[in-house]
């Protein structure tokens, strides 16, 4: 059975992620300990976790993560108001990240630690 975005919201909370808010299907976690905003998207029922612009050139640790696949370009919403914003489509700046589909309960942890990693934590 395929990794579900409730499923991947669960596995958030269970690795003490905290959640800031959820604007449709949008939402805005913090790192536990930390003030390192991310996002996670849903959509057809999958999540995918969007991570900062800056962290791009750690695109293949993560993805050398079984179960994580990065999402080809930029990922866009204006409800990603933590991360930088780029002209895209339209005349007004819009927030971007780098998104990847986690595939399983396993990725999800090994996509969070990772990221914890990388920024010292």
């Amino acid at each position: 059975m395929a990794y579900s975005a409730d499923e991947l919201t669960e596995q958030l909370i269970k690795l003490e992620c905290r959640s800031n808010f959820k604007i449709k299907n949008i939402a805005e976690y913090m790192l536990v300990n930390s003030k390192e905003a991310f996002y996670t998207h849903s959509e057809g029922g999958k999540g995918k976790i969007i991570i900062r612009p800056a962290f791009e050139v750690f695109s293949d640790d993560f993805t050398d993560i079984d179960g994580v696949v990065r999402t080809q370009g930029y990922f866009h919403s204006s409800e990603m108001t933590r991360f930088p914003t780029r002209i895209y489509k339209s005349a007004q700046p819009i927030h971007y990240g780098v998104a990847f589909k986690i595939n399983s309960e396993q990725a999800a942890k090994d996509f969070i630690a990772k990221l914890t990693m990388i920024l010292g934590g």
